[in-house]
């Protein structure tokens, strides 16, 4: 593997256990990075958001674990099953990974609905693409859509044997339809027709609910104490 300078950032109050202090490793950013190199990365537990590439490092806590799906060993539940009939006019389209207003507007609309409380509901244009789209990686966003109207995105970024889910953002008055499964389900249906063999789900946190549900999707593998091995099923 290609030698990758870090930084140890100091701790910091976490964003998804009360309580506990966090530190991640970054990338130093004058780094050059591609998506050659970040699929290595991601291989051995690191995400990125935007251009940052990093991974957790916290001293008391390995409560964020990576995750990844194994997707030609998956089988959609009961649960998922109804997910995928309730989407069957979902149409989706794999566009660039662009700024288009119509998914900067939608994201904002989420983000008032689903995270009011967090200063992402106040994101600029600058802010939301720099967040989620990349400089050196292989990005696409999936526009799906109901009726002829915008229902969501995800975020997707593309290896040669793998996918990695990034974000998912939809139209709140379209809850009903679970688009943030639906969406997981439409990669997981990608990487089987283009013959890859993982879809990274990012880090599974037991104790975080909004986090946890990751563990839906079955065989699950965790990245732990260096190696991947199967989680506990459902």
């Amino acid at each position: 593997m290609t030698s990758v300078p870090l930084l140890i950032t100091s701790p910091h109050p976490c964003s998804y256990l009360d309580g506990q202090q966090a530190q991640s490793a970054f990338v130093v950013p004058s780094f050059g990075l591609d998506t050659s190199i970040y699929a290595q990365l991601i291989a051995h537990g690191f995400r990125r958001s935007g251009d940052d590439v990093y991974a957790p490092r916290c001293a008391q806590c390995t409560q964020c674990v990576p995750v990844r799906l194994p997707v030609m060993q998956f089988t959609p539940d009961r649960r998922q099953k109804r997910c995928l009939q309730k989407n069957l006019q979902t149409t989706a389209i794999i566009k660039p990974a662009i700024f288009e207003q119509s998914h900067y507007d939608l994201y904002l609309r989420y983000q008032k609905q689903r995270h009011a409380e967090g200063n992402m509901a106040n994101t600029s244009p600058e802010e939301y693409i720099k967040f989620l789209g990349s400089s050196w990686c292989n990005t696409q966003f999936i526009e799906f859509s109901l009726a002829g109207q915008l229902a969501a995105v995800a975020i997707v970024d593309r290896f040669d044997n793998a996918l990695s889910a990034v974000y998912t953002f939809f139209e709140p008055t379209f809850s009903s339809y679970s688009l943030g499964v639906y969406a997981v389900l439409w990669q997981i249906d990608h990487a089987q027709q283009q013959d890859l063999e993982w879809l990274y789900l990012g880090y599974w946190i037991a104790d975080c609910q909004k986090m946890n549900y990751k563990n839906q999707y079955q065989p699950l593998q965790g990245y732990v104490d260096q190696q991947w091995r199967f989680l506990t099923s459902r």
